[in-house]
């Protein structure tokens, strides 16, 4: 299997053709997922064969958001299924990727350790000091998807997010929760302010 090949192929496909306004899900964000999955992978002491799987997967993991953002991972399973045969990738592999894409869904549900750490990956801003300009990024693309338009109402989904969410890793737990304990008693002394 091909996997720096899929890698490259997927990040030149999102570089060139994601919408202007993600902010948050741009090709930056899949460059962070998959140096924190490389990152945490090797933390998990995963084999390299899992370690390849992993990083396709997190290379993979938002590219449904180059046809829309409305349930963009399965629409990434599928872009995964229609590529990844090219580059040498058996059926068990191909639907091992998605189910690791499949897991980063909110609220997240991964099955095994490898998906485990693509969440982790995937969220493991939560737990960094670029916390606040990242979930700034989210709260424009939200805002320009018409999802969201106040920082209020922003702060309270934060809140409840942050409160929900778990690290599934060795690493993340260790590393990465307690900055983002941080941001959440400072969100939540926020949220605290409205309702005085």
């Amino acid at each position: 299997m091909d996997y720096a090949g899929a890698i490259e192929y997927i990040l030149l496909q999102l570089e060139a053709d994601l919408p202007e306004h993600l902010s948050y899900h741009g090709h930056h964000h899949t460059l962070d997922v998959l140096d924190a999955a490389q990152r945490i992978g090797k933390s998990e002491g995963v084999s390299e064969d899992e370690q390849n799987l992993l990083l396709v997967a997190a290379a993979f993991h938002d590219c449904g958001f180059l046809k829309g953002h409305q349930n963009h991972e399965l629409t990434g399973c599928e872009i995964a299924r229609e590529n990844l045969p090219a580059f040498g990738f058996d059926d068990k592999a191909i639907e091992h990727i998605c189910e690791m894409i499949l897991a980063t869904k909110i609220p997240q549900n991964p099955k095994d350790h490898l998906a485990e750490i693509l969440c982790d990956a995937d969220l493991d801003y939560l737990g960094r000091d670029d916390f606040e300009p990242i979930g700034t990024n989210l709260f424009k693309e939200l805002k320009h998807l018409g999802i969201l338009t106040e920082v209020e109402a922003w702060n309270r989904i934060q809140l409840s997010f942050l409160t929900q969410h778990v690290y599934q890793t060795t690493y993340g737990k260790t590393l990465r929760q307690p900055e983002k304990q941080k941001h959440l008693e400072k969100i939540r002394d926020i949220v605290n302010s409205y309702d005085n």
